[in-house]
């Protein structure tokens, strides 16, 4: 605002709360209610803090360190407890056994991962009721913890990859966290299908060495673990083999599970773009004009233009729309169609005598 050849602060520091709403000032329509507009798509924001503010990604600076510490105690408290009431009915349960606490911790992760080998199994009324237990509380805590830990191990590694993709290349953080953040899902697929990979070559050669299987009864017995298929008729029998099982199958199942999840990410996110590259290369037709003038005057302004295109690559909903509208007009006190200052001291005022 300019007065006097001087310019004036838009938001000047104090505002009269008391102030009265002009009568004088037209009340400008609202042309955003409905926005004729592409079908909306679902949207899911994720990364939203407890203030309602977006967060910036920074999971490879540590985001994801207190959580990841969480995950670990949630996983060692579920084995820890699963491992004591196993050990106490061990008598209970029936199968080739090598060491007590092992077996104990072995079964719980068989039966965590649901891979069930029926190389160890319940043999009375209290052990089976116990592997309920223990079975529908793991597949609850699987998909919760384990992916959380696939997650953060993951996305450590991604600076690695992309500057082994620009290993001749002079590529600053700012650069590499730009290129995550672009191909971020692209950088998880391929991870964990490379871990995926490394961790099957190792336990085939593992059960080969190991637990002496012929090479394809490995490969047999590893496809039939991260699948969680469990056959039994190959499994880990050795004391040593159990204790490599106990963190080999853990890491292995649920790698597997996350890589089914990029995959079916990865498809959404490349069906996504391909729908934003679409929206804007196409032509802008007449019928698309008359859409995206929300106000009726015969032109499209940069507003209204934004607001239709960011319809048609299905980022924003009519829902949005009335939603955010609606927050606009309890804000807009005087009804003139903007928001002041004096229109947020109103506002509040309002709110706390509320």
């Amino acid at each position: 605002m300019v007065s006097n050849n001087a310019t004036e602060p838009l938001l000047p520091g104090s505002v009269d709360p008391n102030q009265k709403v002009s009568a004088n000032v037209p009340h400008r329509r609202r042309f955003l209610r409905r926005v004729r507009s592409a079908p909306l798509a679902e949207f899911v924001p994720k990364d939203i803090a407890a203030d309602g503010a977006l967060k910036h990604s920074n999971s490879i600076f540590g985001e994801l360190h207190s959580s990841f510490k969480k995950v670990a105690a949630f996983l060692a408290v579920y084995l820890g407890v699963g491992t004591v009431c196993f050990y106490f009915v061990r008598d209970d349960i029936k199968g080739k056994k090598t060491n007590g606490i092992l077996d104990a911790m072995y079964f719980t992760v068989v039966t965590m991962t649901t891979v069930g080998y029926g190389d160890l199994v319940p043999d009375s009324f209290a052990t089976k009721l116990l592997a309920c237990l223990f079975v529908f509380t793991g597949m609850a805590l699987v998909g919760f913890i384990l992916s959380k830990a696939a997650d953060y191990l993951i996305e450590k590694q991604e600076t690695l990859l992309v500057k082994a993709f620009h290993l001749h290349e002079k590529i600053g953080p700012s650069e590499i966290l730009k290129e995550v953040e672009k191909n971020k899902v692209k950088y998880k697929f391929t991870l964990v299908l490379g871990v995926i990979f490394v961790l099957m070559l190792v336990g085939a050669v593992f059960l080969a060495f190991v637990e002496d299987l012929d090479p394809m009864d490995s490969i047999y017995c590893v496809c039939s673990t991260i699948t969680t298929l469990g056959y039994g008729d190959q499994s880990f029998s050795t004391t040593a083999g159990r204790s490599f099982a106990i963190f080999w199958i853990l890491v292995s199942t649920i790698g597997l599970g996350q890589f089914f999840l990029y995959t079916a990410e990865l498809f959404t996110e490349n069906r996504q773009r391909a729908l934003v590259n679409w929206v804007l290369s196409r032509k802008m037709t007449y019928r698309d004009l008359e859409a995206a003038d929300i106000d009726n005057d015969g032109v499209v302004g940069p507003a209204e233009f934004v607001i239709y295109k960011l319809k048609e690559m299905g980022k924003i909903s009519q829902e949005d729309i009335s939603l955010v509208m609606e927050e606009f007009d309890e804000l807009d006190v005087d009804q003139s169609g903007t928001i002041s200052a004096s229109d947020l001291s109103l506002a509040q005022t309002t709110e706390a005598k509320i």
